[in-house]
């Protein structure tokens, strides 16, 4: 029976006298500009944010609120954008209100605390490119929380019974690179039980969808089967040692045929002609997510967490929105 070695290993003696392959940015000076932009006070406070900063009257019974979920929004997002805790969030707010001469009052960090809690943000832009239909790619990737770090480990040998992770799971768009759907977790859960909750915030078609081998399983196929039928190409890689089905001589499946691809030319010709390999974008995705925005939530509640991950993930969409990099191969 012939094995096929795991892509990461090909070529592994003599990975070093491959030259590795040589980009150079085309529109470096729009791209070096949005990066600018990224730290400009006017990108994340709009001149409006006066007249909606105030929270609409209730009628029904308990206290009224004083800040408007834009106002808390808007103190979230500078905290997630300049990586700030809740008290210096508020010093920050105080100095733009001032800068900008607003007659607002700014909320305190306990307010900040306790609103973001289950908070529903407001409605954002529609997204680029949102008339056709989307190459959506998912996965997964953990984010540290309270607890001790790796060097009280490292060095003497110590386990936290507080130290615990998140799990994000995010959806990229190919083709205009933003974040189409999200959602935070505990670490105990898998890719393929989140998946639902992340293809029902999409609200177009979906071209090509691609994820990697955690998702490979009969619920998976069948959710995809059931919400995009046969209009959407899925790209999810077998197992190694993965079997056709019974029926695959006559009525072969999507898998079927990606089991046999392999066989024939082997999982690095079958990674590029599905067009695989592009699920790397979503990997550089999070580690741009844990460069810009960190690899550790602030927050403490799980609630919490999951209103800092959405604000996560509108900051990066916003950044994205700003300005992208424009690659060429020269080698």
């Amino acid at each position: 029976m012939r094995v096929f070695r795991t892509p990461h290993k090909f070529n592994s003696a003599r990975r070093h006298k491959i030259a590795r392959q040589k980009h150079r940015v085309t529109n470096w000076a729009a791209y070096n500009e949005s990066l600018r932009r990224r730290g400009d006070l006017t990108v994340w406070v709009s001149e409006d944010v006066q007249s909606l900063w105030s929270a609409s009257r209730r009628k029904s019974r308990g206290g009224q609120p004083t800040y408007s979920d834009l106002a808390i929004t808007l103190c979230l997002t500078l905290r997630v954008v300049y990586r700030l805790p809740l008290r210096q969030t508020q010093g920050l707010m105080r100095s733009v209100v001032a800068l900008m001469g607003l007659d607002v009052l700014v909320p305190d960090f306990s307010t900040l605390s306790r609103r973001s809690k289950g908070m529903a943000l407001p409605p954002t832009e529609p997204r680029l490119g949102s008339d056709g239909p989307i190459t959506l790619v998912v996965d997964s990737t953990g984010l540290k929380i309270v607890g001790a770090g790796e060097w009280l480990e490292t060095k003497h040998c110590a386990k936290s019974s507080r130290k615990r992770w998140r799990k994000l799971h995010l959806g990229l768009d190919l083709v205009s690179g933003e974040i189409v759907c999200s959602e935070l977790t505990t670490d105990e859960i898998g890719d393929p039980t989140v998946l639902p909750k992340l293809l029902n915030q999409i609200d177009g078609p979906v071209a090509h969808f691609i994820a990697d081998g955690a998702y490979d399983g009969v619920q998976t196929r069948d959710l995809l089967a059931a919400r995009f039928g046969d209009h959407a190409n899925v790209v999810i890689p077998p197992p190694r040692n993965a079997v056709a089905s019974p029926d695959a001589a006559t009525h072969p499946t999507v898998r079927d045929r990606h089991i046999a691809e392999i066989a024939k030319r082997g999982r690095l010709a079958w990674q590029k002609s599905t067009g695989y390999n592009q699920r790397s974008r979503v990997e550089t995705q999070m580690g741009r997510w844990k460069t810009v925005i960190g690899p550790k939530q602030h927050a403490r509640s799980l609630d919490n967490q999951v209103t800092e991950a959405r604000i996560g993930v509108r900051v990066l969409n916003r950044m994205t929105q700003l300005g992208r990099p424009i690659f060429e191969r020269i080698t």
